[in-house]
């Protein structure tokens, strides 16, 4: 790193504002336990609906005569 990139960015906050937010970040009152995120479950949920669509619009082409 550079000596530039190590410089501490100048204070954008009071000390008062600071020690509020600091407060309510320990709160806890935004601490929500989440399940850990997972790509593939989604891919397979985007497949499958664009599945179905795909079938479906077949369906009513077929109806309607169109292929």
């Amino acid at each position: 790193m550079t000596e530039k990139e190590t410089e501490i960015a100048p204070k954008k906050l009071s000390d008062e504002d600071q020690a509020r937010v600091d407060r309510y970040l320990q709160s806890g009152y935004n601490d929500v336990e989440r399940k850990p995120f997972r790509p593939i479950l989604l891919l397979v949920v985007i497949v499958g609906v664009l599945t179905l669509l795909s079938l479906l619009s077949l369906l009513i082409a077929q109806t309607k005569g169109v292929v």
